[in-house]
């Protein structure tokens, strides 16, 4: 998870939220040195970036473990290259190191493309 450009707290809004106790406890966990309500931004902003379509994930071909042969069923841009995909092309789905499927143009890895 990309970590975002940091906003002075005295910037930011006070918004209470109730969370599980097991929630609470899981996202401390997860959040290491980073805290856990910086954690809970960095996925509400990641959420709106792709809801939003303004996030475009940095991928490299090292990320990537194994492709699949497919055809884009609407238009897609391909992650290493933001080549277009139209629908009804072939592509490949990349799976990357993360668990991520990822489109991909079918010339983009021949290319040692590297993000």
């Amino acid at each position: 998870m990309k970590t975002l450009p940091r906003t002075s707290t005295t910037e930011m809004e006070v918004t209470s939220i109730r969370l599980e106790k097991t929630l609470k406890d899981k996202l401390k966990g997860l959040s290491g040195n980073q805290g856990y309500q910086a954690l809970i931004r960095d996925i509400l902003w990641n959420y709106v970036q792709q809801k939003s379509g303004d996030y475009r994930p940095k991928f490299s071909v090292v990320d990537i473990r194994a492709t699949l042969e497919a055809t884009a069923r609407k238009d897609e841009s391909c992650v290493l290259t933001g080549k277009l995909i139209q629908a009804g092309e072939p592509m490949l789905l990349g799976l990357t190191i993360y668990g991520d499927f990822i489109p991909l143009s079918i010339d983009s890895l021949d290319k040692g493309v590297n993000g």
